[in-house]
């Protein structure tokens, strides 16, 4: 099906959901979908496309690098989801560091479904899920080819990151730093965002738009926290932990996925 059909479909479902294209931004095909209480997330659409995963300068688990096909278009959360989103489905905040607009965080990989699970009365024509692997890192570099989605230098990633060069200590709220080339916010640092795949020991067999299958338990984590050194802020770099771990500096960033 070509591209442009798909886009439209998934504009025709959207008319019996709560959400909305953003008329302004057509260009970037955005939506809006309303959580209730004057609360909305936003959502980007990301192109289908090929990238190379992975890193060569990285660990052991970054590689080896290998091309990836995205096949089919997703949406991705603009921004990180903030405390004021999962207390809107779910009633109650979890985070360490409280703050409306600050990314919730100290929540397990099998609370992101339950959030989701939610989500998903709001939208009931999208999928809403945990980007995989394949799609977080695609999205991260946005067409970029080096170690961050804004280079290979450590000193430019504060351009685009809350991380040990400059956390102050705390979580920050989304959006205060720059965006990618897509158009998303936080990728860098700020809190670890929870992956829906289990855990590949490295990148040779990381499926591109499904989670990988087997009896391993432990679940993938990307793009670093607020107190990381930027080596573990790279698009690249991957931790694992069992899903039901909610350390503090754990959240997500929710995929929409088009039917």
């Amino acid at each position: 099906m070509r591209i442009g059909a798909i886009i439209s479909l998934a504009y025709a479902f959207l008319s019996c959901c709560n959400v909305r294209a953003d008329s302004t931004a057509q260009a970037t095909n955005n939506l809006s979908v309303d959580l209730g209480k004057g609360v909305r997330m936003e959502f980007v659409l990301i192109q289908p496309g090929k990238f190379l995963m992975g890193s060569d300068n990285g660990e052991a688990n970054e590689k080896p690098v290998r091309e990836v096909t995205i096949t089919k278009p997703f949406y991705l959360g603009k921004f990180e989801v903030t405390q004021e989103q999962w207390q809107a489905l779910m009633g109650s905040n979890p985070s360490f560091v409280k703050g409306t607009n600050h990314p919730v965080e100290m929540v397990s990989w099998d609370e992101c479904q339950e959030f989701l699970a939610k989500l998903k009365r709001k939208v009931k024509n999208l999928k809403p899920c945990l980007p995989t692997e394949a799609q977080w890192e695609y999205a991260c570099r946005a067409g970029s080819t080096n170690e961050f989605c804004c280079g290979d230098d450590d000193a430019s990633v504060s351009e685009h990151s809350w991380c040990s060069l400059n956390d102050m200590g705390t979580t920050h709220p989304v959006g205060e730093k720059k965006p990618n080339a897509w158009g998303l916010y936080d990728m860098h640092g700020n809190v670890w965002e929870w992956c829906a795949d289990r855990c590949d020991a490295n990148f040779a067999s990381v499926p591109a738009q499904s989670s990988s299958g087997g009896p391993r338990t432990y679940r993938i984590v990307r793009g670093g926290s607020w107190i990381c050194v930027p080596h573990r802020c790279r698009a690249a770099f991957r931790l694992k932990f069992l899903p039901t771990d909610k350390f503090t500096r754990r959240g997500l960033r929710v995929c929409l996925e088009v039917p």
